[in-house]
């Protein structure tokens, strides 16, 4: 008989991601023992101190690796490096500005999300539950568990564990992702799209593993990287065809949540249909958890490549960063909604990001680390000031987000500062000077030129040239263009008028047909109603406001003194292939 030894675990150095998801599972319980008065209080309080105290643990572990180099738990299953915590140090940033979004209930007095999500639209039972007051705060629990995945995924080298970090984090958002208070039915129709399509990059990534462990006889990518330089220890390893294939059905599954093209068709449709605030938290967080775990997959495996299969991957992300800047600059410059014109800013992006790896070098490690906080910062404030851009009917009732970019003419006057730092988040974006975007974009293009690639950088200038255009586009359009409601009054705005509380007041999709009468009149009604509906900016009550303050106050410190974050960039960039 064998006898089991129990494997030494250190738990300080997985303690980052256990205290998310143990407050994850808190947070459970609390919904079935907290009364109902008090638990989005304690639901808001337990998140943030779980992402406060998953920040101070990676702060307290940053000494102890960056003087071991590395630390691991398992066998290597979770792998602590210096590139590692700063990726984790990003997302717990950007969880918490995230969750001060989620948890903003403005001066109508309400949040981002339905009273039942599972509910059908514009049904009766709907609207007892909104009458009820119900609240969904089921919301906070599944943030964490999403962030819990979110700080596992880096952090492994294992494929299996990155396979389940990536259902952890995805899973939570496809439910999130249906939560939205108005359009429900364009709420759920991006759940169900989002889940669809990442259930397909999901069997990519399966099959892609399966084929790496049938060359290696292992999931571990350093294992099969020594594989690869000694072929003959495996029966398979005369066969490298076989673990680039894998790998690249791997990285196809990492290039999904990245939102890289051609693995991009989700996120416009998402972006728009999502609750804004979870849009925000999503595009920031995941964006950086998944390139942390694209950047450890291609580095690893790059170490252990030939010169053939090396260029191999190589031309892969030569076509991966040309086409996705392609498609988000090109499709971004025609969008008409401002939350797709974010979501085509996200691929875009996601090229930037990609141009910034194809080296496989220490410089890149470290433009990547810096970019994905000034991306995060801007992105996480632009959508928390969409949270607070409202339609208002002709009755003076306060509906959804107005998210029409005609429908931004003339903000400024109604809202100085906010459309102030609105703009600020737009131009950190387009990459001009004195922003964290500047400074992101000219060391990712700064990497490539380090490594030859110089014709990438060179078309990632020019896509950034256009890009500029549509950011720029949106701040003429708030500043110098005269609002087409100025002739209305503006009582409501800035104190937040109260909400009907309608599905979707003003959207067809959420016409009840409760009495059998036909929609056809509601809908004409529910048309017209959008017809005339007039833009006010909706005070926060704080939490949204904070974070708009910090994001813009971020996006300025970086780009005019970044050296302190750029000298943390430069060791977390320190990689252990």
């Amino acid at each position: 008989m064998t006898d089991f030894t129990a494997p030494e675990i250190d738990w300080a150095v997985v303690a980052p991601v256990l205290v998310v998801l143990g407050a994850g599972v808190l947070g459970v319980l609390l919904e079935a023992f907290v009364p109902a008065r008090a638990r989005r209080t304690t639901q808001i309080v337990l998140t943030l101190a779980a992402l406060v105290g998953s920040l101070v643990s990676i702060a307290l572990l940053w000494g102890r690796v960056q003087d071991d180099g590395f630390a691991f738990i398992v066998d290597g299953t979770y792998l602590l490096t210096p590139f590692t915590l700063g990726v984790q140090a990003v997302v717990a940033i950007l969880a918490i500005l995230g969750v001060l979004v989620i948890a903003d209930r403005t001066r109508s007095g309400e949040d981002a999300f339905a009273p039942t999500a599972a509910a059908v639209p514009g049904t009766a039972y709907e609207d007892a539950a909104r009458q009820a007051g119900l609240e969904q705060t089921e919301i906070y629990p599944l943030v964490l568990f999403a962030t819990g995945g979110m700080l596992l995924f880096p952090a492994t080298d294992n494929l299996i564990v990155l396979f389940i970090a990536l259902e952890v984090l995805s899973l939570p958002l496809y439910v999130l992702c249906a939560t939205a208070r108005r359009r429900r039915l364009l709420s759920q129709e991006a759940a169900f799209k989002y889940f669809l399509l990442g259930s397909f990059a999901s069997a990519l990534m399966l099959f892609g593993i399966a084929l790496v462990y049938g060359f290696a006889g292992t999931v571990s990518l350093e294992a099969a990287v020594f594989v690869l330089q000694h072929p003959q220890v495996s029966p398979l390893g005369q066969m490298p065809g076989l673990i680039l294939t894998g790998v690249l059905l791997v990285l196809a599954g990492l290039l999904f949540k990245v939102g890289a093209a051609p693995f991009h068709a989700w996120t416009p449709d998402v972006y728009q249909g999502a609750p804004t605030p979870v849009t925000g938290f999503m595009a920031a967080c995941t964006k950086a958890a998944a390139v942390g775990a694209l950047v450890r997959v291609v580095f690893t495996l790059a170490a252990g490549l030939d010169d053939e299969l090396r260029r191999d991957v190589v031309v892969a992300l030569w076509a991966v960063a040309i086409l996705t800047m392609l498609v988000g600059t090109v499709a971004g410059a025609v969008q008409t909604d401002v939350k797709r014109l974010l979501a085509y800013s996200s691929i875009a992006h996601a090229g930037f990001l990609v141009v910034g790896l194809v080296g496989f070098s220490e410089l890149g490690a470290r433009a990547v680390v810096f970019y994905l906080l000034a991306y995060g910062l801007a992105t996480v404030g632009a959508f928390a000031v969409v949270t607070l851009v409202r339609e208002r009917d002709a009755s003076g009732v306060v509906l959804g987000e107005a998210t029409r970019l005609a429908q931004w003419a003339g903000l400024s006057r109604k809202a100085p500062w906010l459309t102030a730092a609105f703009a600020l988040f737009l131009l950190s974006m387009a990459g001009i000077p004195l922003t964290a975007g500047f400074l992101a974009k000219f060391g990712v293009f700064q990497a490539a030129v380090d490594a030859g690639a110089w014709p990438l950088a060179v078309l990632g200038v020019l896509a950034s040239a256009v890009a500029v255009f549509f950011y720029v586009r949106v701040i003429v359009l708030m500043v110098l263009t005269p609002p087409a409601d100025e002739d209305v009054p503006d009582a409501a705005a800035g104190v937040g008028a109260p909400d009907a509380g309608a599905p979707d007041a003003g959207v067809p999709d959420a016409a009840p047909d409760v009495d059998g009468r036909g929609t056809t009149g509601v809908v004409t009604a529910a048309r017209t109603a959008v017809a005339h509906a007039t833009v006010v900016v909706v005070g926060s009550r704080g939490p949204a406001a904070l974070a708009i303050a910090v994001c813009a106050v971020g996006v300025l410190l970086l780009g005019v003194l970044p050296s302190s974050v750029l000298d943390l960039a430069a060791e977390a960039a320190k990689f252990r292939p």
